[in-house]
């Protein structure tokens, strides 16, 4: 099936101008942005230059050809990208995006002036004409993000990152959007803190598929210990990590059979994401862990939470998208000493091995397996996550405000000790004390969504700038407004 999140980025480019300013920018200004996306990998949806004057939108036909051309590409397009090389003909630029109708992102970028060439033929005014271009938007009720700077040049390296991160905006916006999430048994009767509104999740585009537990296990019971595809994944599962020498055989044959029966199924109902009942009838009933199941997916970019969390699994999948790395999902767990501003977050054994950072083991999980039997608990994949920076994120629904809500921001995994079991994260966060104040008084759930790398900015700009849902962004300075335009 083809994921939006390994699908490559579509962005339609628009060159703006105004006749009676120089004309000859526009044609480099082509050049330059096309160029950046092809380093990038990101494909362009644009006309010929020879389909307009200097290849730009000047006017309303030239508006109206544009809109036409991305219309028949709209499944392609995942944002516009509109530059400014000179002041730019602000009803031209509104009305393409308004006829166009394709409600994607929109990056706008000006051009810089020369201060040495401002006469009345070489002057630009891009500067001016962005603020026209921003007011027509706004009008119309148009989100569209801002470049780093005001106006910048186009060939530049701060172009090309500003370009390289709407990008990631747009995969961010278009997946969660259009998302479908997977929810594999009933959410585990003693945590209630796991329960979550469909209904609100497809108002937002996000769209929960459920199966029972028992039909999982009864297809993966059928599996047969001959079957090539299920030999393929208990190879595959011995080479992802570390596997103690007392686990049998037959484990691992139980495990994989598992594993490949949750794979069938993600692949036929078209999930990008899932949550699965991981304890305590799977390990009673058939026997192994879901753990690696888990982790395996989340190396792949199909990240899967625990506890049937969906509102867990939608947070990983934001942070995918945003990142192109594999998330987590983990427990808000321990504090750490004294420190105020560490604490240690851990779940038994689902972490992808990327985000631990090394080779994990592959074992048993710990407390349910003193409880009915390490036997039937194999499937843990257990590490303590290396140090490096992250980014954490969390969605939930309220009902009681009939909206999605979440939190977000970015800290730190430390080489910290912690003798712990199962997979380990000692995590530090600049005012935690307030954080775990918002979390506690706003109703938030114990688990969070955590990915290596600091990626708050893309996730930001989806959430506030195109999403509209209310979010705290710890430690980020909120943009100075008053309302926001809301179109989509």
């Amino acid at each position: 099936m083809a994921l939006t999140i390994r699908r490559k980025v579509t962005l339609g480019v628009v060159i703006g101008s105004r006749a009676f300013f120089n004309g000859a920018p526009c044609r480099q200004a082509r050049e330059d942005v096309l160029a950046h996306l092809e380093r990038l990998g990101i494909d362009a949806v644009t006309l010929p230059f020879e389909a307009t004057v200097n290849g730009a939108v000047q006017s309303i036909p030239d508006a109206q050809l544009y809109a036409d051309h991305f219309k028949a590409h709209r499944d392609r397009i995942d944002g516009l990208v509109i530059c400014l090389p000179n002041f730019g003909d602000e009803i031209a630029v509104a009305e393409l995006v308004n006829r166009a109708k394709l409600n994607v992102p929109i990056l706008l970028q000006a051009s810089n002036d020369e201060i040495d060439k401002v006469s009345v033929h070489e002057r630009r005014d891009a500067f001016c004409g962005k603020l026209s271009v921003s007011n027509n938007f706004w009008q119309y009720g148009v989100p569209f993000t801002e470049t780093t700077n005001h106006t910048c040049d186009t060939d530049s390296a701060e172009f090309g990152a500003d370009l390289e991160r709407f990008a990631r905006v747009c995969r961010t916006v278009r997946g969660l959007t259009g998302a479908r999430l997977g929810a594999i048994g009933a959410r585990t009767g003693a945590f209630q803190t796991m329960r979550y509104s469909e209904k609100l999740l497809q108002a937002a585009g996000i769209t929960v598929v459920t199966v029972d537990l028992s039909e999982m296990m009864g297809a993966a019971e059928a599996i047969s210990d001959t079957d090539p595809a299920m030999i393929e994944k208990m190879e595959r599962i011995k080479a992802y990590g570390t596997i103690p020498a007392h686990i049998q055989p037959e484990q691992i044959t139980r495990q994989a059979k598992w594993t490949l029966a949750v794979n069938r199924w993600i692949e036929e109902n078209e999930c990008d994401a899932s949550a699965i009942q991981c304890w305590r009838s799977l390990q009673d009933n058939f026997g192994c862990a879901t753990c690696v199941t888990m982790s395996m997916m989340g190396e792949e970019l199909m990240p899967s939470a625990c506890e049937v969390d969906i509102m867990g699994a939608v947070s990983m999948y934001a942070l995918a998208l945003a990142s192109g790395a594999p998330p987590a999902i983990l427990d808000w767990n321990n504090n750490y000493g004294s420190d105020a501003d560490k604490c240690v977050c851990t779940h038994c054994g689902n972490f992808p091995k990327s985000f631990i950072g090394d080779s994990p083991e592959i074992g048993e999980l710990d407390v349910l397996g003193e409880t009915i039997g390490r036997s039937k608990c194999f499937g843990a994949v257990k590490g303590k996550v290396k140090s490096g920076p992250m980014t954490y994120f969390r969605l939930s629904s309220d009902d009681r405000a009939g909206a999605l809500k979440c939190y977000l921001g970015e800290g730190e995994f430390t080489d910290d000790p912690f003798p712990m079991d199962g997979g380990i994260a000692v995590t530090k966060v600049d005012r935690l004390r307030q954080l775990m104040r918002f979390i506690t008084q706003n109703g938030f759930e114990h688990h969070v969504a955590m990915v290596r790398g600091h990626h708050a900015d893309v996730v930001n700009e989806a959430v506030t700038r195109y999403l509209g849902w209310p979010i705290y962004a710890h430690g980020i300075e909120p943009d100075p407004e008053l309302t926001m335009p809301r179109r989509f």
